[in-house]
């Protein structure tokens, strides 16, 4: 079938290469299948819960409790990624301002947040325990490079219970996605290195004011997307022995010890269901009196099935996620500039178009999140019971995250495997000291010499799609017999709006990887 009419037409620089019809119908195909599937299969209750804690495999158990316990193993990631960190913003502050030159820009959104997202899948929050702008601002502020900080290094104030949420992570995520996109950040190494220091003022304005690590737990855009990413990953810092955690009455791994700070973001070991707010810190691991802390195992996106409960912050976090991965993919299709010159034409927008970007970020976002709380309300309405709508909107919301997941890992894929290219160099001369700007050549060959073959880029594009479709709609099956009156089984039907919205936000993802899309740099 020939899909040439849903292309837009390429214009301005050589852009990415858009997935090419062959790979769309096995999506789509595939799609249809599982949309079939869902409808007519009864859900099976009782799913069971598969894990297994590394700690007790042969032959790695003992060195996973071992690497557990070791400070100084943790200490010296914290301050090789911190170094790296530093020099970023060097060489964004005084480096060349050709930003496939600087390590600034190259580093930050080529390879940091390009591949962030896919290590999310086999590490969890991982990052989190390595990050530097919690590094940076722990040894500001406590004074330690790794042991209990001292009881007057910080105010200690309780976060203020309006605050006491993701809201702030969330406006501190839409905020930044609008200097990022509508300044350019991404462009920019000088910006990129404010945007750095940036982030290390709010860690460290927030540890030296709140108790604990409020900034990770509650304002970190950055950390709350891994932290909900990460409740899909097979991975997960848990209890090797569930019993132990039971029996325990001191609770070291949330008080800490005299040497050991307790845990950042308020979680309990032995009652921790959800990876949402774990940050991989140690703190917990080296603390247990009983060792009993270590990576399990588990079934992909079993923590979403069984375990979590989300709250009506969360889930609007979640659903702006989605919003924002998807306007991320829109903002570089070549045709976005035109777009923008037209609505600027109508509103008489001059300058930096900053104005009809704004417009056209909020309708991107409102108009997902609204047909979502329409759909939820409609699914409301079809249950008998009419249980409470924030109840149903949390619930549901939940299937939604694979669908931002897959469609943010698919679109940097591409960014990673093809913009990379160069990396070493750039390694090499950081600073980009007397370079110049990329060739026509140079550029064709970021484009079509990439890191992997282009037919293998579409595979695992369209494999991460139907990966993310089929994992939403096993959690929307799941996910609404919560909502029902106990021992009701799901009809096919009641799923149907929420599935509307899945499969519309999918074949719109779809429809942007079909789309060739414009370099960052």
């Amino acid at each position: 079938m020939n899909w040439d009419w849903l292309l837009l037409p390429a214009e301005g620089l050589m852009p990415h290469p858009g997935m090419p019809a062959g790979w769309v119908e096995t999506v789509l195909a595939a799609m249809l299948l599982m949309v079939a599937w869902a409808i007519w299969i009864p859900v099976r209750t009782g799913h069971p819960h598969n894990s297994l804690s590394l700690a007790r495999l042969p032959v790695i158990g003992p060195v996973v409790r071992k690497v557990l316990i070791m400070p100084w193993l943790l200490l010296v990631l914290r301050i090789v990624v911190a170094a790296i960190f530093l020099l970023t913003i060097y060489a964004g502050l005084f480096g060349t301002p050709l930003p496939e030159r600087n390590l600034a820009t190259m580093l930050t959104w080529t390879i940091w947040w390009s591949g962030l997202v896919g290590a999310i899948f086999f590490v969890g929050s991982a990052w989190c325990a390595i990050c530097p702008w919690n590094s940076l601002a722990a040894w500001l502020v406590r004074r330690r490079l790794w042991q209990r900080g001292s009881e007057t290094a910080s105010l200690d104030l309780r976060v203020p219970r309006v605050l006491r949420n993701v809201w702030p992570a969330l406006l501190l995520f839409v905020g930044l996605s609008w200097l990022e996109l509508g300044f350019g950040i991404t462009v920019s190494p000088y910006a990129t290195a404010l945007l750095a220091l940036l982030m290390v003022v709010l860690a460290t304005v927030s540890l030296a004011v709140f108790e604990r690590k409020a900034f990770c737990r509650y304002f970190c855009p950055v950390g709350r997307t891994i932290g909900f990413y990460s409740e899909l990953s097979p991975v997960a810092l848990r209890p090797i022995d569930p019993d132990v955690c039971a029996r325990c009455k001191t609770l070291e791994c949330y008080h800490g010890t005299a040497d050991v700070e307790p845990c950042p973001t308020h979680l309990v070991m032995g009652r921790t269901r959800q990876n949402t707010y774990c940050i991989s810190c140690d703190a917990c691991s080296r603390s247990c009196p009983h060792q009993n802390v270590a990576w399990r195992l588990r079934s992909t996106g079993e923590e979403i099935i069984q375990s979590a409960h989300p709250r009506w912050d969360e889930a609007w976090f979640i659903l702006g996620l989605l919003a924002l991965t998807s306007f991320h993919g829109t903002t570089m299709l070549p045709a976005w500039e035109r777009w923008m010159s037209a609505l600027a034409r109508v509103i008489g927008d001059s300058g930096q178009l900053l104005w009809s970007f704004s417009i056209s970020m909020g309708v991107s976002l409102l108009i997902p999140v609204a047909l979502f709380a329409l759909l939820a309300w409609l699914t409301q309405q079809m249950i008998a019971a009419k249980p409470e709508y924030r109840r149903v909107f949390s619930a549901l919301a939940l299937s939604t995250l694979p669908l931002a997941f897959v469609y943010h890992l698919s679109h940097n894929l591409s960014h990673l495997v093809r913009e990379s290219r160069g990396m070493g160099q750039v390694i090499l001369n950081p600073l980009g000291t007397n370079t110049q700007p990329l060739t026509c050549a140079q550029i064709g060959a970021r484009h079509m010499l990439s890191m992997i073959q282009q037919d293998t880029i579409f595979a695992l594009q369209a494999g991460l799609l139907l990966f993310g479709f089929w994992m939403a709609v096993r959690i929307l099956r799941h996910r609404i017999t919560r909502i029902l009156p106990e021992g009701q089984a799901a009809a096919g039907w009641q799923i149907l709006p929420v599935l509307m919205f899945i499969v519309a936000i999918t074949l719109y993802n779809l429809w942007l990887l079909m789309q060739p899309m414009t370099m960052r740099m």
